[in-house]
């Protein structure tokens, strides 16, 4: 596989940047992503959140559906990766919407 092509990419963020209400998302996703594809990225960040609040694995594979191998995946992330689930994790909260 090719490595993620920047100019691509920046194109990308710089278009989920670009809608500004909930329904332009939605709209977006439908048209760029397949269901099980826009359902596999909220399911991770639901699972980003409940690891946040400190969740057991078990619990969260029985609230989400998510196979230990995802959290695992997710948690690993949470804690190590480039803090893309922790600024989405603190903007959520600040907007009382977790």
């Amino acid at each position: 596989m090719h490595k993620l092509d920047k100019k691509r990419m920046s194109l990308l963020y710089k278009a989920v940047l670009s809608l500004k209400s909930e329904e332009e998302c939605a709209a977006f996703f439908e048209d760029a992503c397949t269901v099980q594809e826009t359902e596999a990225i909220a399911q991770r960040v639901e699972v980003a959140c409940l690891l946040n609040k400190g969740k057991s694995y078990v619990e969260i594979n029985k609230s989400t559906g998510a196979s230990t191998a995802t959290i695992c995946r997710v948690s690993r992330c949470l804690n190590y990766g480039s803090g893309g689930y922790k600024t989405v994790i603190e903007r959520l909260e600040e907007n009382n919407e977790l």
